[in-house]
């Protein structure tokens, strides 16, 4: 046997030596490859075990409707069917305004000597509000007046020097030229008389201007010039403005295609109710009558103006106030109306979920009549007195458990998530 063929069966020295080598170099890599399948499985492990545990506590901590375990109550709030007056309003954006407006001009010139009435006072048509210096105004009448009595008594002269003519004329003794002209004479004097009365009559005015008196009853606002200030007819500005607080008016404004609603209203001769809420819509502040509308539509808005008037004896209304307008179109008496958001829509149609007795539910499909704001106005489907679900319908089924849930503030009272609500929005005729 040759050297190389021993080497290659292993069976002396050289053959061992030869037949080691490779066993030595590739033990290492056997022994990782099986620690890293060792922790692949570990770490596998690990992460099925992680992902059971964080499945248990989202199961745990996920919340339910249902008070206890798949078959317990689910957790609802309720409302109940009322049958009230429910009106039916058009809504709109309104400016409080004065009845009246009236700003306070002098209309001589002068100075202011006196200011008879506190800013914010209530004042009567015909009070003294303030007083311009009237001497300059008072030499003036006088001076018409001497006029006037000087040309008087020169008429009267003359009256008497014609008389004389007119007779001589009719004795033959004067001419037709001599009493033609005394009669002329005579004339002038006439009008020049009455020219002076005109000139009293325009002094005594003017001296009355002196006197600025209210023109209408209402308040006064601040005073826009003091005592001891030179006032002039032709001052752009007012003295004061005074406006007519009872009643008092509200312009708001409706769309064009609103119109023919209040147009066939209107010609029924029928007073339409107007209510004034606040800025947020939440409070009625007033309520009053539509006067009239706008003749002419603004085609850059596409809207009308309206007005209505309010006694506002309380004041509530205050002049440039921003206010929500509800034009009253008219009112369903016996209406059945429930909160919008116990409506539900489905392939079957519009429907509510109404509690029964026995702390189950019943799907009811009902037919819509009308939608204003947060209430809604039934046809048919509920009656007065039940019980429709308006939180948590999306876990009901037909029949299912609940457990009456009570509203945030309530004390042991039941529902009243629809309550009296308030209707910020157009109100729309029909289903919605």
């Amino acid at each position: 046997m040759s050297s190389e063929e021993w080497k290659g069966t292993g069976n002396g020295p050289g053959g061992i030596a030869s037949e080691q080598e490779p066993v030595q170099g590739g033990s290492p890599v056997k022994k990782l490859l099986v620690l890293l399948a060792i922790v692949v499985v570990v770490c596998g492990l690990g992460w099925a075990i992680y992902l059971r545990v964080q499945e248990q506590k989202q199961l745990s901590a996920k919340p339910s409707g249902r008070s206890a375990g798949a078959g317990g109550p689910v957790l609802v709030q309720l409302a109940a069917v009322e049958q009230k007056p429910m009106p039916i309003y058009l809504t709109g954006l309104g400016s409080v305004t004065p009845y009246y407006s009236v700003t306070i001009k002098t209309r001589v010139d002068g100075q202011l000597m006196r200011v008879n009435f506190r800013e914010g006072q209530e004042v009567k048509q015909g009070d003294l509000l303030m007083e311009i210096d009237p001497k300059p105004y008072q030499a003036a009448l006088d001076q018409a007046l001497g006029q006037l009595a000087k040309d008087q008594a020169q008429l009267a002269d003359d009256k008497a020097e014609f008389n004389r003519y007119k007779a001589l004329y009719a004795a033959g003794v004067s001419s037709k030229e001599t009493l033609d002209s005394e009669e002329a004479s005579f004339g002038q004097l006439e009008g020049t008389v009455k020219a002076d009365q005109a000139a009293v009559e325009a002094a005594k005015v003017n001296l009355g201007y002196c006197r600025i008196s209210s023109p209408i009853t209402g308040r006064v606002g601040l005073r826009l010039v003091d005592p001891g200030n030179i006032v002039h007819a032709s001052d752009t500005t007012g003295m004061l403005v005074v406006n007519q607080m009872r009643p008092i008016a509200i312009v708001f404004t409706l769309p064009e295609d609103q119109l023919p609603q209040v147009i066939q209203k209107v010609h029924q001769s029928k007073a339409l109710d107007v209510q004034a809420f606040d800025r947020t819509d939440t409070t009625q502040l007033a309520a009053g009558k539509l006067l009239t509308m706008d003749n002419q539509i603004d085609p850059t808005t596409g809207t009308d103006k309206l007005k209505a008037v309010f006694p506002n004896s309380d004041e509530s209304l205050f002049p440039n106030q921003f206010v929500n307008i509800r034009l009253i179109l008219e009112e369903k008496p016996d209406a059945i109306v429930v909160p919008s958001v116990a409506l539900e829509h489905g392939s079957m149609g519009d429907f509510v979920w109404v509690a029964k007795p026995d702390n189950t539910v019943e799907l009811r499909k009902v037919k819509i009549n009308l939608a204003e704001g947060v209430q809604t106005i039934l046809d048919e489907g509920v009656q007065k007195g039940e019980q429709v679900v308006v939180d948590g319908q999306e876990k009901l089924t037909e029949k299912s458990k609940i457990s009456i849930r009570q509203p945030a503030g309530s004390k042991g009272k039941t529902g009243g998530a629809g309550g009296s609500g308030k209707s910020g929005q157009q109100s729309k005729q029909g289903q919605p």
